[in-house]
């Protein structure tokens, strides 16, 4: 699991890739300073991501009394229910 600090980390390595590509003089090294931000904040974003279907895997293995073995069918219901409302979100956000 990604702690506070391993988020935090990230957040500043992207503040600084992103301020050093605004301070660069070359287009070469302001493109890879974009594109290291932008990995990292991708990086960063799977990281929430696995974190909040850890959460819902726990919720719904709650819900149904804790049963054993059964760890797999919670995680895969909690990535479809996220994903899904991911995309109602991207299907009824501004265009």
């Amino acid at each position: 699991m990604a702690t506070v600090d391993e988020q935090q980390k990230i957040e500043h390595q992207i503040e600084l890739a992103t301020r050093a590509a605004a301070l660069a003089k070359d287009e070469t090294t302001v493109g890879r300073f974009r594109s290291f931000a932008d990995e990292l904040t991708q990086k960063l974003l799977r990281m929430m991501r696995r974190g909040k279907v850890r959460a819902r895997a726990y919720e719904l293995w709650e819900q149904a009394g804790r049963p054993a073995n059964r760890e797999l069918d919670f995680w895969l219901e909690a990535e479809r229910q996220i994903e899904e409302e991911r995309e109602h979100r991207k299907g009824s956000g501004p265009s």
